[in-house]
């Protein structure tokens, strides 16, 4: 599954995580920490929509 940045357009993927940003490869968005931010443009994690 992956999540898209309602902001600035940065997907979260599952299967390859975000390994640069301490999340491992396979990391389900519901194990994501609450206090992740996006990476991109620092939006909090209820700023994230699935996208299919």
């Amino acid at each position: 599954m992956m999540y898209i940045c309602n902001t600035c357009g940065y997907i979260y993927d599952e299967e390859a995580g975000d390994p640069d940003n301490g999340l491992a490869p396979g990391t389900r968005w519901e194990d994501v920490p609450d206090d992740f931010v996006c990476p991109l443009c620092g939006v909090g994690k209820d700023e994230f929509s699935p996208q299919n």
